[in-house]
């Protein structure tokens, strides 16, 4: 982390809002078995120690697949799958709980190495396990009964909860148990998911192999998505397989009330403490928005946005716009809608011939002004600026300069604006005039 090493002071200022933030909460962290073979896995566990030290509550779900698969193929035992799920037999069960006691010792020993180093605590760090997933059978689909693979059927949160009271760290296996006694083997993405959304956890995060996630059309790095977006993603891109189960898992966990889950790369070093600890993060966030979307505005948004932005205009904020020309310029719109109210809107009017943007008629409801939603619209009229192949935005106004400037934009004149932009200002109003450059 280099931006530690260059000015250590400011990055603890910036980052302590976000540990006293987070201190408290409850965060399931997810990993699959082959990090455990990487280099960099005790490295991964000393990041997850010092997370303790700074008062999370963790519970941590490992998978053994790769581990699993390697010695079945050692034994010469050909496993069968159905719809990516491994058909579980008598001696796949068996060689499964033989690899999760291994995986699970090694845990262990590394985070008891490691929390000797990050503790600031004298008390050694705890780290429990135990039957705490009541599991099901999944059955017979399609005719192939799949033996002794299973779902989660119950999370003993009550138990964990104990254990994370009491400062422990929870680790959590794909295995589960029925209450009959059969063992099942589980898919670590069902028990993180459960277990986040039976604990009310404050957040859920897939360390996966690979970068998360980029647009299709530039490469750059999508760092947030809500559920409808990341599930057009998943219908319409072609992901990588982990990338692909990792967001099919993030979709589940925001409908089953799961308001963050993080998909971040455990092969950069210090990225999961860069998405808790900073403003920019270093992974994906898919947010649950069950009462607030963000979205393109349609004609049946007009008046929501009329009565929004009224009070702008008649303050001088905003330049005023007739219903007439809203109706026909709705399209270029982004609003965000909460319980059926339009709180928040944003226009973007491309210039493609100069490769230029303006971004015009931003506004938030006061009530919801403190939460973040104009940098919300902000950043998605950036991007939807990037995916139209501009470079710049620029913005006109009067009363507003610092909130941009704060933001990137430096100001300029009116040389800089577009041709026929040029032609309509209005030097009545006499707006600053802003560039940003993308």
């Amino acid at each position: 982390m280099s931006e530690v090493i260059n000015n250590p002071v400011q990055w603890f200022r910036d980052a302590a809002p976000y540990i006293q933030a987070h201190r408290g909460r409850t965060v399931v962290l997810s990993f699959g078995g082959e990090s455990l073979d990487e280099p960099g896995f005790p490295s991964l566990l000393q990041d997850i120690a010092l997370l303790h030290s700074l008062g999370l509550k963790l519970v941590l779900v490992h998978g053994v697949r790769q581990q699993l698969q390697e010695a079945l193929d050692a034994t010469g035992h050909k496993s069968d799958y159905h719809q990516g799920l491994r058909i579980t037999d008598h001696h796949a069960l068996s060689t499964a709980q033989q690899v999760v006691g291994s995986a699970r010792v090694h845990i262990e020993s590394l985070l008891s190495t490691r929390s000797s180093q990050t503790s600031i605590h004298s008390a050694p760090l705890r780290v429990t396990s135990g039957n705490f997933v009541t599991a099901r059978p999944v059955g017979i689909i399609d005719g192939i009964d799949h033996l002794h693979t299973g779902r989660v059927r119950k999370i003993d949160t009550s138990a964990i909860r104990q254990q994370l009271d009491a400062g422990n760290i929870v680790l959590l296996s794909s295995l589960g148990y029925s209450p009959s006694g059969e063992v099942f083997n589980l898919t670590a993405e069902d028990v993180a998911v459960s277990a986040a959304a039976a604990l009310g956890a404050d957040k859920l995060m897939f360390l996966m192999e690979c970068a998360a996630l980029s647009h299709q059309q530039d490469g750059q790095l999508i760092d947030q998505l809500n559920a409808k977006q990341a599930q057009l993603l998943l219908q319409n891109h072609g992901l990588e397989e982990e990338v692909h189960t990792h967001l099919k898992s993030a979709i589940q966990a925001c409908e089953q009330g799961v308001a963050r889950t993080h998909l971040i790369s455990r092969r950069n070093d210090g990225d999961l403490l860069r998405e808790l600890y900073t403003r920019d993060g270093a992974g994906c966030l898919v947010t649950n928005e069950i009462y607030e979307d963000m979205r393109s505005a349609k004609i049946d948004d007009v008046h929501g946005i009329l009565d929004l932005i009224k009070p702008l205009e008649d303050a001088g904020v905003l330049a005023y716009r007739s219903r007439e020309q809203l109706e026909l310029e709705v399209e270029r719109f982004t609003v965000i809608e909460r319980d059926g109210k339009i709180i928040g809107c944003v226009a973007l009017y491309p210039y493609a011939d100069e490769a230029t943007g303006e971004l015009a008629c931003i506004a938030v409801d006061p009530h919801y002004a403190q939460d973040g939603r104009g940098n919300a619209l902000l950043h998605q009229v950036e991007q939807d600026a990037k995916t139209l192949g501009l470079n710049n935005l620029f913005v006109l106004t009067t009363q507003t300069a610092h909130w941009f400037t704060e933001r990137g934009f430096e100001q300029s004149d009116i040389e800089q604006l577009p041709v026929a932009k040029r032609a309509l200002y209005n030097f009545q109003r006499n707006s600053k005039i802003f560039i940003k450059r993308l």
